[in-house]
């Protein structure tokens, strides 16, 4: 199975952290972000993941390499020219992600108890067959997914700028903070006519209008973004929730 992990941003607001390491390579009571998604993915079957990488990429090739891939087949999507955000960047690591099968896309720097196995369940077995399902809590945040009653993508909102854009016509749509783990097929790539930099939510609202995009609500699943510093403590508290299986 086949999957993507986010490492190539720049972690501003990891900073001071990330001045001279990726945020990739942050730890989490000892254990890099990178690895740690690596090791999930892997306890769930994933055995083919692309790694994007940007800024001071050589650190995460060497980490990598000197870990053996962690025993898993890993393939480097090269932003070094341009960061490519996360639509553009999936765009870009479109012909590593070929085929019929989901692929589960994460972000390094996001730690969750969610039953990747549950997950794609859902997501083969929906009946509306959807192009893509996007993890999402409810919770408060200054940006919304806005979903129909089916439970499928119509539109996005910033609270704070008032900022809305709809895909399809929704009456009292539910907002869901989108939670940085998503199953796409291949094929939503292929309807893509984005260029450039762009967010995967651009991607998904630009589908939405034709195609089903499909939400999957973690209820019970603790969720952490490790964003900042100050949520190195709480992720380490997390950690043996989200590695189980791994000695730490």
């Amino acid at each position: 199975m086949k999957a993507m992990i986010f490492a190539a941003g720049l972690g501003t607001r990891m900073q001071p952290l990330t001045l001279q390491k990726p945020k990739a390579l942050i730890e989490v009571a000892g254990i890099p972000l990178l690895e740690i998604a690596i090791r999930r993915l892997k306890w769930f079957g994933y055995t083919h993941i692309v790694v994007n990488v940007h800024y001071l990429p050589d650190q995460i090739l060497q980490f990598l390499a000197q870990n053996h891939n962690f025993g898993v087949q890993i393939i480097i999507s090269d932003e070094r020219d341009l960061l490519l955000d996360t639509g553009g960047g999936l765009l870009k690591a479109a012909p590593l992600l070929t085929g019929k099968e989901p692929v589960l896309v994460c972000n390094s720097d996001v730690l969750c108890t969610l039953n990747l196995h549950h997950f794609r369940q859902f997501h083969l077995q929906h009946k509306q067959q959807p192009l893509a399902t996007l993890a999402v809590q409810r919770r408060t945040s200054g940006r919304y997914l806005l979903f129909n009653r089916r439970g499928q993508l119509c539109g996005w909102e910033n609270i704070a700028s008032g900022q809305k854009r709809m895909a399809r016509s929704c009456n009292r749509p539910q907002q869901l903070a989108f939670c940085g783990i998503q199953l796409i097929q291949p094929k939503i790539l292929e309807l893509c006519t984005l260029k450039g930099v762009f967010s995967v939510i651009d991607l998904y609202l630009q589908v939405a209008r034709q195609h089903p995009v499909q939400s999957y609500l973690l209820n019970n699943n603790e969720w952490l973004d490790v964003g900042k510093p100050d949520a190195l403590p709480a992720a380490a508290a997390l950690l043996p929730k989200v590695l189980p299986h791994h000695k730490i």
